[in-house]
């Protein structure tokens, strides 16, 4: 532990050093650059100041030799008018080369540019040459002065504080625009100088004049832009003088308009009032350069401050923080291995093992101790041991909080959903005996609406308790029918007429799995009809798959989901989360993935292959049972049920039934007193499941669609789909001759009502001849018919079942 502090105290002290070596060179290089650049600034002035003195030699030099080419002044006289500007020039020229001298070893730029300004100044002694023999014309002289002139200008505009100091940058730009003002304003003037001394234009003065007043408005535009207001001001009040404004107002006078040709100055009064302007401009370009050289000397000091503080600093504390790591790394030493030691057994054990008791407890909360700090020491160590054993005592202390929390939560929602199952059983009970005594087929159908609603309501109370942890209360003892599971479903939900099943009797799901798995089907469906047109079919397939399992598959026709959406659902169906506020809004499914991960169901979702969403229910094998042996009915259970069907048909149709069942049969008030208790078809899924296992749903099909014209029971007369009332007379039976004057009934309910005797309105099929059947437009589809069907013949041998084990307990002593 030694050791390992000492080498996590003396690496970073040695990094450090590194880095404060780093940035200590770093500040030592940027004072060095801003030295030199404000000692660049400052040889700014000499660099302007030779060249307003070249530019007044240009300028007087060029007019002469102007008026020289003119004949009006002689080779002797331009020598000795001009003899005065050399002498200010060559002073000039030696403090510049005096100021700029010793810095020629710095910034490799400003040293080239500084060299070739040098040797353009060299040559001026052979310009001057030859201007005094009269060897040159005055465009030479003027180009050979303007590129001195240039270099100069280049030179100024060297300086660079570097890219991180903008503001130093905009301040050399300031006073370069303001140089390059001044050396256009210089040309413009040696150009009409010239032009005054000889009297008149060139071919192309104008042209050239036009382009320098282009350029001295751009390059003012420019120096507008980059300067201070300060700056701008004292710019203003230069071109407020009268002598600038007389320059000004005499240079108008020699633009060219509409009315006349440019007019010729007189050369030495426009000579007097523009140098009076060029003087005035050097001022404000030297205020200028003074603010830059006092700005940049600024910097350069506050750097170099800088510098010497981080330096010193960063020195001191170095040592310092070497001094204190030494002293009190031996006293913490100790106390890191003990605060490690605790640590570690909090993490790696009591915790872990303290959140696994509080996880998985049942009954009441156990008391958990929390280890006290095993470090006693005062300082900074001893307070991190106390604010760890107070944050694993808070971590102890939320999961005792959650468990509770938890237990609360989900005996809460047991307590609600075991009351509420108990209220919609009383009112499926209270449903049951209502629709048994009712005869108005509308009345029927909303006792069937209400019926279905009742067993959604239960549906939502079994969602609560999956959600809470609790089984189902529904359980079955023998295997069911995966066609049942499926038509069992079905009739858990609002729209059941949509759904289309297809589903094979050989595979059996074990007895204590079918309840959840109606329920998740349920669930399933109950999404595919909500999230597709109510116009559309939802199809349901079951079919053994590989490996001794089957596949159930749930397709609609809705508009789909995304891929995320599609993604999100899949894992959340793949892990079942705990219950939370999103249980509420998605409670579907929650419900699904939880029953899923109970019983071992793989279910997915993906998209269909044309539209709409596929959602595929993989159940294993040890779901899968083999099927339970058939019990036959005797035979007396029989007639009762075909009479009952019997009576649901057309007079004609169900004589030729009677006739086929023999002498036995029971009479016709007897079929409609049968026929009006097995009239109701399954609407919940128990009675489904119970009627399933007694029932084929192949035997009534076929004949179904020979004698009834391929209409299902319930369709136009009653409410549709399985909870409909008896079957409507087809349009070909019993339509021209006109029904009895007088109702016939089936006797009178406890509450004073009649009982409707269906059919009983039709004549007797005795007074008239049997009509002929026209042939169907078209098939009646097997599996609607077959599954109503069957869930009406469960009915019937449920009542007769119901009637034998009356007998039988009458019978035993």
């Amino acid at each position: 532990m030694r050791t390992k502090l000492a080498t996590v105290l003396v690496i970073p002290s040695l990094a450090f050093m590194v880095v404060a070596g780093v940035q200590t060179v770093s500040l030592v290089d940027q004072a060095t650059v801003l030295d030199e650049f404000a000692d660049e600034v400052r040889v700014g002035q000499q660099i302007t100041t030779l060249v307003h003195d070249l530019q007044t030699e240009r300028d007087r030099t060029a007019g002469n030799l102007a008026a020289v080419q003119a004949q009006k002044m002689g080779s002797s006289q331009v020598a000795a008018d001009i003899r005065q500007y050399y002498v200010a020039v060559d002073r000039s020229v030696t403090e510049f080369r005096d100021a700029a001298s010793p810095l020629g070893g710095g910034n490799a730029a400003w040293r080239v540019a500084f060299n070739r300004a040098n040797d353009a100044l060299d040559q001026l002694s052979t310009l001057r040459t030859a201007v005094s023999g009269g060897a040159v014309g005055a465009e030479t002289v003027f180009g050979n002065y303007t590129r001195a002139i240039d270099a100069l200008l280049t030179l100024l505009a060297q300086p660079s504080p570097g890219i991180e100091r903008p503001e130093l940058t905009d301040m050399v730009l300031r006073y370069v625009e303001l140089a390059r003002v001044k050396e256009v304003g210089s040309r413009l003037r040696a150009r009409l100088f010239a032009a005054a001394s000889a009297g008149k234009y060139g071919p192309t003065d104008q042209v050239e004049l036009t382009d320098l007043r282009a350029q001295q408005l751009t390059a003012l535009a420019d120096f507008r832009v980059a300067a201070t207001n300060d700056q701008i001001i004292r710019y203003e009040l230069a071109a407020a003088d009268p002598k600038f404004a007389a320059a000004v107002a005499m240079e108008q006078t020699t633009i060219a308009t509409g009315t006349g040709d440019a007019k010729v100055l007189e050369p030495f009064r426009w000579w007097s009032l523009s140098q009076d302007r060029h003087d005035l401009l050097r001022q404000v370009e030297a205020g200028v350069l003074d603010d830059a050289a006092e700005q940049a000397g600024a910097r350069s000091g506050e750097q170099l401050r800088q510098t010497l503080l981080v330096a010193g600093s960063v020195l001191a504390v170095l040592l310092i923080a070497l001094l204190i790591s030494v002293a009190i790394g031996r006293s913490i030493a100790r106390s890191l291995r003990v605060l490690r030691s605790h640590a570690l057994q909090v993490a790696q054990k009591e915790l872990p093992e303290a959140l696994e008791r509080l996880r998985t407890v049942d009954a009441g909360v156990p008391d958990i101790e929390v280890s006290p700090s095993a470090v006693r020491s005062m300082d900074e160590v001893g307070e991190v041991a106390e604010a760890f054993v107070a944050v694993h005592r808070s971590a102890v202390d939320l999961a005792v909080e959650q468990a509770i929390m938890r237990r609360n939560v989900n005996a809460m929602f047991v307590n609600l959903a075991r009351r509420s199952q108990v209220l919609v059983e009383r009112q499926l009970e209270l449903l049951d005996d209502l629709e048994r005594e009712e005869g108005d087929p509308d009345q029927l159908a909303n006792l069937f609406k209400l019926d279905h609603l009742a067993a959604r309501m239960r549906r939502n109370d079994e969602s609560l308790l999956v959600l809470a942890g609790t089984e189902s209360s529904r359980r079955w003892n023998e295997p069911v029918a995966v066609s049942a599971v499926v038509l069992a479903a079905a009739a858990e939900i609002e729209q059941y007429p949509r759904v289309r099943h297809d589903a094979v009797d050989q595979i059996h799901v074990v007895g204590h799995a079918v309840a959840d798995l109606v329920h998740l089907l349920a669930e399933l469906l109950e999404n595919a009809t909500n999230f597709s047109p109510p116009f559309t079919n939802v199809q349901i397939t079951g079919q053994a798959a590989s490996g001794r399992t089957a596949l159930v598959e749930i397709i609609d026709e809705g508009i789909g989901m995304s891929e995320s959406a599609l993604e999100e659902a899949n894992a959340l169906l793949a892990e079942p989360p705990a219950a939370d506020v999103a249980a509420s809004e998605r409670m579907g499914l929650f419900v699904v993935s939880h029953l899923a991960a109970r019983h071992g169901v793989r279910v997915q979702l993906r998209t269909g292959d044309e539209r709409g969403i596929v959602a595929s229910v993989l159940l294993p094998a040890v779901l899968l049972a083999a099927a339970p042996p058939a019990r036959a009915l005797p035979e007396p259970a029989v007639r009762p049920m075909l009479a009952a069907v019997a009576a649901a048909l057309p007079d004609s149709v169900s004589r030729e039934l009677r006739l086929a069942l023999g002498p036995a049969v029971v009479p016709r008030p007897a079929l409609d007193a049968v026929a009006r208790q097995s009239r109701r078809l399954p609407t919940r899924a128990e009675d489904v499941l119970k009627s399933a296992g007694a029932t084929s749903a192949n035997t009534g099909s076929t004949w179904w669609s020979r004698h009834a014209g391929g209409r299902p029971l319930g369709a136009a007369s009653g409410p549709a789909g399985p909870a409909g009332p008896a079957a409507t007379v087809p349009a070909s039976l019993g339509s021209s001759t006109p029904p009895p004057a007088k109702p016939v009934t089936g006797g009178t309910m406890a509450n004073g009502l009649p009982v409707r005797v269906p059919m009983a309105q039709l004549p007797d099929a005795a007074d008239m001849p049997v009509p002929v059947v026209p042939p169907p437009r078209f098939e009646p589809d097997p599996e609607a018919v077959g599954s109503m069907l069957a869930r009406f013949y469960g009915g019937v041998r449920r009542a007769e079942a119901e009637e034998i084990s009356g007998v039988n307990q009458e019978a035993t002593p």
